[in-house]
Order: C-alpha cells, then structure tokens, then sequence
C-alpha cells in the first residue's frame, strides 16, 4: 500500500471511531433512567429480530464474548425487560427473548434517541447521509469479513 493510501486509511477511521464515541456518548445521555447502551442495544436487536435467540448468537452479533453477553442478559433480566428459558432441544443452552416490558423499555429509547439522531443528520443533510451510507455499509461488510 502507499503511504498515501495509509494516510487516507488513518484519516477515515480516526473518523469514524470519534464519530462512535460521539455518537454513542449522545445517545446514552437521553436514554431511559437505568438504561445502559448496551442493554438498548440487546433490546433493539430482540425487538427487530422478533424471535428468541441464544446469549452465544447475541454475542457473535455484537461481536462480543459469551461472558460479557450473559453478563449483559443477566442484568436485562433483573429489570424484567427479558425472558430466560432453557432451550428444550439442549439444555446446556438457553434463549433470550424481549418480554412486554422490554418492548415498551425499547420504544422509549428508541423515542428519545430517535431526535438526537435526527437532529445531526439535519445539520449534516439527508443527502450527504445518502450518499455515506452505502460506503458504510461496505465498510462493514468488508471489515466482517476479515474476522
């Protein structure tokens, strides 16, 4: 690679982990009392997915390891925002699922961060976020891939 490829590589995702930080300090600071970041983020991902799914498919997601997941599905249970239950196939295994209460947690966070992200994306012009995402996207996709 060339320097001016490298410099170009530095420069971007300097960006982009100062846009991260930013953004996930925003968003945690209008989320429901009690609410961590990642437990919202656990919660959006129940509630999109709409089905059950193991601590070790949710860590695999958030690319995280099993303990730091149970850890976060444990404390998700004690405020009753979701269910546990073994798996009836394995019982080594259990499945999460969000519960009622869960559900309505998700959707006052998603009320209340849903302004803050409007907010920046009208001071940085819907067409310009057009135009970033599909570059984002692949981003992602590529840096997936090297996992």
């Amino acid at each position: 690679m060339s320097e001016t490829t490298n410099n170009l590589a530095v420069s971007l995702f300097s960006e982009i982990l100062v846009v991260d930080q930013l953004a996930r300090a925003s968003v945690a600071r209008v989320l429901p009392k009690g609410m961590e970041l990642s437990h919202f983020s656990v919660l959006n991902q129940l509630g999109h997915a709409g089905m059950e799914r193991t601590p070790a498919q949710l860590a695999k997601t958030f690319h995280l390891t099993r303990g730091a997941m149970t850890n976060t599905v444990n404390k998700l249970e004690r405020a009753g925002w979701v269910h546990i239950r073994p798996d009836w196939d394995d019982a080594r295994r259990k499945m999460v699922s969000i519960s009622p209460a869960g559900q309505a947690a998700r959707d006052a966070a998603l009320a209340a961060i849903a302004p803050v992200i409007a907010e920046v994306v009208d001071k940085v012009g819907a067409d310009k976020v057009r135009i970033a995402l599909p570059v984002l996207r692949e981003l992602r996709l590529k840096l997936s891939e090297l996992e």
